[in-house]
């Protein structure tokens, strides 16, 4: 599986740390930056991580910023993206399971380093349920094709 990850100067030494996690386990890791502590803003990652994913580049995405707030917003403005913002392993499973997402944000100021391991590893390991879930993930699509700006 491939993963693109990203994220801004807070989240830049959890995204190093996860990126060799995730390569460990035999996962193909794509970064999308930032490559450095120095101050970036945050959409820039988003959209770059979530624009690998919606054109097929990678499978699923991280992103990664001080709350996980403003950059999962940021991927959730690309069309196809369900970025879901987990604080911890339930939440991980039951955006996999019941949401599809294809996106896991996070906050590094607001998560233990140990925490969002374990959070990772829940998102890559569990898979969509579908079935009444399928038709809930049809909705979102919808209101998406509704509303999308071109």
């Amino acid at each position: 599986m491939k993963i693109a990850i990203g994220c801004d100067h807070a989240g830049y030494q959890y995204k190093e740390i996860v990126k060799k996690h995730l390569e460990e386990k035999g996962f193909q890791v794509i970064d999308k930056g930032t490559y450095s502590e120095e101050r970036v803003d945050y959409p820039i990652y988003g959209e770059a991580v979530a624009n690998a994913v919606a054109s097929g580049e990678a499978d699923k995405g991280i992103v990664i910023c001080g709350t996980g707030i403003g950059i999962s917003i940021s991927a959730n403005k690309v069309k196809g993206i369900r970025a879901a913002l987990c604080t911890n392993e339930y939440m991980a499973r039951m955006a996999r399971k019941h949401n599809d997402a294809n996106v896991l944000a996070f906050g590094a100021r607001v998560l233990g380093i140990d925490v969002a391991l374990g959070i990772v590893d829940v998102f890559f390991s569990t898979d969509f349920e579908g079935g009444r879930h399928e038709r809930r993930v049809k909705l979102i699509k919808e209101i998406e094709e509704k509303n999308f700006c071109k």
